[in-house]
């Protein structure tokens, strides 16, 4: 496994007295995915991670250096990357727009706007157009490039495959493949099994704010029943059956 970047220990969080995460314990090194049925807790251990919800106890470090009570700007100045559900993208600005304002001090850095174009070409010919003019592909491609223009060590990718086609899909597969092939660590949150065990060989599996269970992307492929228990959906082989 790749050196730790993030560990999670005995984690508990909520939103004011009602408790979703139940002593959550993870580390992130390389790629992890996180997957579940909706409403276990997926998109607030994210929120958590990067300070956007206040903790009830436990310990979120990050290189060894303790997350808990930091703001949200300081985290990710430490180097997580946060690509969020929905993408948030500003629909006031356009693409330039969004990348030119990260990209203060990335001179000398590996992530810079014109890195962002070269990983994203499409971004590159719709730099002048506004994001609500940008299909979900492109928002999403927008988000990344975002994100790495904190120069992330680690991002924090939760459903990035919600709403985009088949191809898009693919696309963003490879990305994660080549991003963490540059030695960037990634925790993706998936609901789409099919990119969750393609990027990730860990499989943490989520249930009711707990980390039920830790299996290989090859034993979750294989285990239908799983599948159904755990996430709720038909098998990979169902799912592939009736998209043909």
């Amino acid at each position: 496994m790749s050196d730790v970047l993030l560990e999670v220990a005995d984690l508990n969080v909520g939103y004011g007295s009602a408790q979703v995460l139940h002593g959550v314990n993870l580390t992130v090194g390389g790629a992890v995915s996180l997957v579940g049925r909706n409403g276990m807790g997926k998109t607030t251990l994210c929120k958590a991670i990067m300070g956007l919800l206040p903790t009830m106890g436990g310990s979120i470090r990050f290189k060894g250096r303790e997350l808990v009570g930091s703001p949200p700007h300081r985290i990710a100045a430490s180097g997580i990357g946060y690509v969020p559900q929905g993408r948030r993208l500003f629909q006031s600005l356009k693409v330039n727009e969004h990348l030119a304002m990260l990209s203060r001090g990335a001179k000398g850095k590996r992530w810079t706007p014109n890195a962002v174009y070269e990983l994203f070409p499409r971004l590159a010919e719709r730099k002048k157009l506004g994001a609500t003019k940008l299909s979900g592909g492109e928002q999403q491609m927008l988000a990344i490039g975002r994100a790495l223009l904190l120069n992330a060590e680690l991002l924090v990718m939760d459903e990035p495959s919600e709403g985009l086609a088949p191809r898009i899909v693919e696309q963003l597969v490879e990305t994660c493949r080549r991003l963490v092939e540059e030695g960037i660590s990634v925790l993706l949150v998936e609901q789409n099994l099919g990119v969750a065990t393609a990027v990730s060989e860990r499989q943490l599996v989520m249930v009711s704010g707990r980390i039920e269970r830790e299996m290989t992307a090859s034993e979750l492929i294989d285990d239908t029943d799983a599948q159904r228990r755990y996430l709720g959906v038909e098998s990979l082989e169902e799912v592939e059956a009736a998209s043909s």
